[in-house]
């Protein structure tokens, strides 16, 4: 495992294959795979706090294998796979998680869903400047106190 928050090389290229054995690419529905070079660049610039646990988990998958997950072939890599999703916990989890958070903001994979490039509000609803009343229930509601722990 790396000891910087930037990724390997060997981990740079297991993240791509395990994305990929994650979501394939389909030409049926349009959409890339999650191995794709953008969507790539974008696990890899968001990784953010998660970098710790991806890096374990791909370490953890390197070690399973006896070698970078990417240098195996497919049926190895797939036996490499299921014994770590048996026994991968939180590393396994947070890695699986990061992959499908940027595959789903993907540009292409939103139009296939067909979904807007946008946030889905307001949809041409227009609220006047100044109108508050929307908050008006939870101003009904009243206060709510909580000790800090």
């Amino acid at each position: 495992m790396s000891d910087s928050k930037e990724l390997t090389a060997a981990e740079r290229a297991d993240l791509r294959t395990v994305a990929a054995m994650i979501i394939p690419e389909s030409s049926e529905y349009k959409v890339p795979g999650a191995d794709d070079p953008a969507i790539q660049a974008d696990m890899l610039a968001t990784l953010g706090r998660d970098a710790a646990l991806v890096a374990r988990a791909l370490d953890h998958l390197a070690k399973l294998a006896g070698k970078p997950l990417a240098e195996l072939d497919e049926v190895k890599r797939d036996a490499v796979v299921q014994e770590f999703r048996a026994a991968g916990g939180a590393p396994a989890a947070t890695l699986v998680r990061v992959v499908l958070q940027c595959y789903y903001r993907d540009d292409r994979v939103l139009r296939s869903l067909g979904l807007e490039l946008r946030a889905p509000f307001p949809k041409g609803h227009v609220l006047p400047d100044g109108d508050w009343s929307l908050l008006d229930p939870v101003k009904a509601r009243g206060g709510t106190l909580r000790r800090a722990s």
